[in-house]
């Protein structure tokens, strides 16, 4: 019985600019996704005499929402729908918390896709596999690639992927963790788009000493008003010695850039 295992990781968005509301519902943003190494574990089993193409079992945190609405699960029926999949069995331990912007979900999906493109020798090339993570959500195309992951500046709705090389080797990255979770459809309802602005792109080409008078997450505004505990976990960072902090898409964790 064939059995395969990855760990899907996280990232974190280093300045995220809302610049305005399209016409098809979403937004117009430009944002730095950067990996961070907190990751999950995923591990694909063939399942020959399920009664189901295929079933998901999860461990470590919960996630909310029925299983069907799981990336893992959607990932797998896409490429069903091209290819004979046999049935598996998907097992995800989580131990990137939902509802916190580190992209844990988007992973998962992306990291998904490969698995089983590997799995069943299905021969996908790049491209096929960032086509089909389009579909799954607008952060996923950026896990599709070959390790390791690099630092991508995103724009249009998150999905048009541009490397971006950054160096933080002189910097560890410290997550903290609210005891909340933010809905991203409320983050993005209630944000106000600003479209003239300097490019994010020349703000982080700035020394870093100079990311925390400039460099902006614009979900911050409104989320800290509704949640204040997330702007006190950030405030904490900087209490603490951090030389730039931020809420890491649209919350609620945040991270804090430290000198080593």
């Amino acid at each position: 019985m064939a059995t395969t295992v990855v760990y899907p990781c996280s990232k974190i968005n280093i300045g995220l600019h809302v610049l305005e509301k399209r016409t098809d519902g979403y937004h117009n943003i430009e944002t730095l996704l950067f990996p961070h190494s907190l990751c999950d574990i995923l591990e694909i089993t063939d399942a020959p005499d399920s009664p189901e193409d295929v079933r998901l079992f999860i461990y470590g945190n919960s996630i909310p929402g029925p299983v069907t609405s799981n990336l893992c699960v959607k990932a797998y029926r896409l490429l069903a729908e091209r290819h004979p999949l046999s049935p598996v069995d998907i097992h995800l331990y989580k131990q990137i918390p939902s509802g916190t912007g580190l992209g844990g979900g988007s992973s998962d999906g992306a990291f998904t896709l490969q698995l089983l493109n590997r799995h069943f020798s299905l021969g996908l090339t790049q491209e096929a596999l960032h086509s089909f993570a389009a579909q799954l959500g607008s952060d996923v195309p950026f896990f599709i690639q070959q390790p390791p992951l690099l630092p991508a500046l995103a724009t249009g709705k998150g999905d048009v992927l541009e490397p971006f090389p950054l160096n933080l080797s002189p910097y560890r990255v410290e997550l903290r963790f609210p005891p909340l979770s933010v809905s991203t459809a409320e983050a993005y309802a209630n944000v106000r788009p600003r479209l003239q602005r300097m490019a994010l792109r020349d703000l982080l080409e700035q020394p870093v000493d100079t990311w925390k008078f400039v460099v902006e997450n614009d979900f911050e505004e409104t989320v800290f008003e509704k949640y204040p505990l997330i702007r006190q976990y950030k405030q904490e960072l900087y209490r603490e010695g951090a030389v730039y902090a931020s809420m890491t898409g649209s919350g609620s964790a945040v991270f804090g850039l430290f000198r080593i």
